[in-house]
């Protein structure tokens, strides 16, 4: 149905604006596909046993986001952490799949997104999901951008950035979790990570950042919900391609922006 895939993918678009914009603060975009590859192993194993997929998928995803959280308090601590589970996780989803013996259709669905076929009770369990993630960044916007800013500063003034780091972790899992229906867990960077890019490339202003970047991924999700509604091609390409477009565009504007400062 049209209707409850548009919504779904207008609130994931919102979610995933807002979330990627502390993704590119805290420069963890190598973590959004770390945390990927755990999530997609957890929906596997969960098509695989007959449990729900979106449980697994956050279940997978909330393990990934503790352990990064928890080991990644320096920089080269969590790529190190983040290079171990990617490709545990990915053999393991690997394993799940091969042993799974139902549609095809649902193998392909979890690497590649299938928010087409979303229904209404699902488009409810995305928007609680997705409020419950900004609610929780509300309660920590302040001190989380100071900490994303400038981290040693807040620190020393008494920020609590090791907890501020596993919190937002946490919400970046359940992010992702949500963010894997759309794209799938071998696109989820074109959410989290391309409109945020792009954002930062035209504005400088954290509101302006965050509004644009909330306005490319909805524009990116929707546009390609609408276009992947008539071709048998999965939505994730069209989600992809809009986004990256939208990031040339925003490099363009951004260099000559630059040019005409000098």
């Amino acid at each position: 149905m049209l209707y409850p895939s548009v919504i779904a993918g207008a609130v994931l678009g919102v979610v995933g604006g807002v979330v990627g914009v502390f993704v590119m603060a805290r420069n963890l975009a190598f973590a959004v596909h770390g945390i990927a590859e755990l999530s997609f192993a957890g929906a596997a194993a969960a098509l695989l046993f007959g449990g729900s997929v979106v449980t697994g998928s956050i279940a997978g995803s909330v393990i990934a986001a503790l352990v990064i959280g928890s080991l990644g308090v320096k920089a080269h601590e969590r790529s190190a952490a983040i290079g171990v589970l990617m490709p545990f996780g990915l053999g393991l989803g690997i394993l799940f799949l091969s042993l799974y013996q139902g549609r095809s259709a649902n193998k392909f669905g979890l690497l590649t997104g299938q928010i087409v076929s979303v229904d209404g009770p699902q488009t409810v369990t995305m928007a609680v999901g997705g409020a419950a993630v900004l609610a929780a960044l509300a309660l920590m916007w302040r001190p989380l951008m100071f900490a994303s800013a400038d981290p040693e500063v807040a620190e020393a003034r008494g920020v609590p950035t090791g907890a501020l780091s596993i919190a937002f972790m946490l919400v970046l899992g359940v992010t992702v979790a949500l963010s894997i229906q759309v794209v799938g867990a071998l696109l989820v960077l074109a959410l989290l990570v391309t409109p945020a890019a792009a954002a930062g490339l035209v504005a400088s202003r954290p509101r302006a950042v965050v509004g644009l970047s909330v306005l490319f991924a909805v524009v990116s999700v929707c546009g390609g919900i609408l276009l992947a509604l008539g071709s048998v091609v999965p939505i994730s390409p069209f989600v992809t391609t809009i986004s990256f477009a939208i990031y040339l565009v925003c490099r363009v504007i951004g260099r000559r922006r630059g040019r005409v400062r000098r």
